[in-house]
């Protein structure tokens, strides 16, 4: 099977085609596609389901993906390795990482609101237009209007599996969805507020969540804390002291004391160690 690797921190194609099917490759880069035209199938890691205009997929690092196309279509495609994340502000990071570990793999648009489908589709063509003409600021206004559609992206994958059911959750995915979605609020992380919000008792909801996931929440809390701490050690430059506390520590002592807990190593040498690595 064919890898495809990128060798820039970004890159944008629009491609034009009819009555071609793609063979499935895996990247080494995470890609956005927007359909501008046509119809055909999208075929992600087995599964398979028809694709129409202005719908909006992700491909993943090692997902096996390719297109069936049945009439004239244009993708828009928008392409990044980690080095992308190294350029971007800690909110468009945080976006990235709430896709990262929230999107399921499976196939499909990801625009769960239809209102937002003109938005994203006039993002694209504008950022079709900036790379056909060389203007002024011309790498500033592409990186605003990939981390808009990014933005967009991360918005509508809190709204999937979402729904609550005669005050039943009707499976564990909108809890952990909300704790990722609030991971940098602690008010909004407190059992008891987890468990208003889905109109449940703060027993019950502990329970359920342990029941189908084998921890606590506290426990899944830190855990996912740990995991995009460690994004942010191998990804960005920023201070450990900062992302102590970004993400609630009392200060970097604390930080050291839960990080080597749960991987053995103090930030600092992991940092070292792992800096070079890729990330997703």
């Amino acid at each position: 099977m064919e890898t495809k690797n990128l060798y820039t921190t970004y890159d944008l194609e629009l491609l034009e085609i009819q009555h071609y099917s793609a063979r499935v490759h895996k990247n080494t880069f995470f890609e956005m596609v927007f359909v501008l035209d046509g119809t055909g199938i999208q075929m992600i890691n087995g599964y398979q389901l028809p694709y129409a205009p202005d719908k909006l997929f992700l491909i993943f690092p090692q997902d096996q993906h390719s297109f069936d196309v049945d009439t004239y279509s244009r993708f828009f495609f928008i392409r990044f390795s980690n080095d992308y994340l190294k350029l971007q502000t800690s909110q468009h990071i945080r976006d990235l990482e709430y896709i990262f570990n929230s999107y399921n793999h499976l196939p499909g648009c990801i625009l769960k609101t239809v209102t937002d489908k003109p938005f994203i589709r006039a993002t694209v063509e504008a950022l079709i237009r900036e790379k056909q003409n060389q203007s002024p600021h011309q790498e500033q206004v592409i990186q605003q209007l990939i981390n808009t559609i990014i933005t967009f992206a991360a918005r509508n994958l809190t709204l999937q599996d979402m729904e609550v059911f005669n005050g039943n959750i009707t499976h564990v995915m909108p809890v952990i969805n909300y704790l990722h979605q609030f991971i940098f609020e602690p008010e909004k992380l407190r059992i008891e507020q987890i468990a208003a919000n889905f109109n449940l008792s703060p027993n019950y909801i502990g329970e359920y969540f342990k029941k189908h996931t084998g921890e606590s929440l506290q426990q899944y809390i830190i855990r996912y804390k740990m995991k995009l701490i460690e994004s942010r050690l191998r990804l960005t430059d920023m201070r450990i002291n900062e992302i102590a506390f970004e993400f609630g520590f009392t200060d970097q002592s604390h930080l050291n004391r839960i990080f080597k807990k749960y991987k053995g190593v103090v930030p600092s040498v992991y940092r070292r160690d792992n800096n070079a690595l890729s990330g997703y």
